[in-house]
C-alpha cells in the first residue's frame, strides 16, 4: 500500500475519532445541562432556534452566576424573613391580593439579601435559574397570577394557588444553604 494511502486512512481515522469525541462532549453537555436546570432546560430549547442556542444561553447563566456574590443567610435574617411570611399568610385572609403583592415583594427582598440582582424580571428568571430551576415555574406562574391580577380580577383560589406557589420559591431560596454546602462539599 502507498504511503499516501497509510497517511490519508490515518488522517481520515483521526478525524472521524476527534468527531466522536466531540459528539460524546456535547452530549455530556447537554445532559448535565438537563439535570441541572430540569424543566427550564426544555423552556430554553422551546425559546431559542436550536437546542445548541439554548445551551449556550443556559452556560451564560451559569457563568453569570458564578461571578454573583451569593450569600447565605444569618440566622436572624431567617427568623425575620420566617415572620415577615407569616404575617403575610395571615393577612392573606382577609386580603388577599394586597397579601400576594406582598408575597412578591418579600421574595424579591430575599433575592436581594442573598446577592440575586433584582433589576429586572427576566433577569431574576435568568439567575434565579442556576440554582433554582426545580421551583421557578412556580415563580413564574405566581408572579403571572400577581401581574394579571393588577389587569384584571383574579378568584380568590388563583390568589391562593400564587401564595402557595410563591411559599413554594420562598422555602427554596431560605433553606438553600444546606444545598449550597453539600454541593460544595461533592464539588458541584
Amino acid at each position: 500500500m502507498p504511503t499516501w494511502v497509510v497517511v490519508l486512512i490515518v488522517i481520515a481515522a483521526v478525524v472521524v475519532a476527534a468527531a466522536v469525541v466531540w459528539l460524546v462532549m456535547q452530549e455530556l453537555r447537554r445532559n448535565r445541562l438537563q439535570r441541572k436546570f430540569g424543566p427550564e432546560y426544555e423552556r430554553a430549547v422551546a425559546d431559542h432556534d436550536s437546542p445548541r442556542a439554548a445551551e449556550r444561553e443556559l452556560a451564560a447563566r451559569e457563568k453569570r452566576h458564578q461571578e454573583l456574590d451569593i450569600r447565605p443567610l444569618t440566622p436572624e435574617a431567617k427568623e425575620r424573613y420566617t415572620r415577615e411570611w407569616a404575617q403575610i399568610q395571615a393577612k392573606f385572609v382577609d386580603r388577599p391580593s394586597p397579601a400576594v403583592a406582598e408575597a412578591d415583594q418579600l421574595l424579591t427582598e430575599l433575592m436581594a439579601e442573598r446577592g440575586y440582582p433584582t433589576d429586572g424580571y427576566d433577569q431574576q428568571l435568568a439567575d434565579l435559574s442556576v440554582r433554582h430551576a426545580r421551583t421557578l415555574d412556580h415563580y413564574r406562574a405566581a408572579h403571572d397570577t400577581m401581574v394579571g391580577h393588577s389587569r384584571e380580577q383574579r378568584s380568590t383560589e388563583d390568589l391562593r394557588d400564587a401564595m402557595v406557589r410563591y411559599r413554594t420559591v420562598f422555602e427554596d431560596l431560605l433553606g438553600d444553604e444546606a444545598r449550597e454546602h453539600h454541593d460544595a462539599r461533592n464539588g458541584r
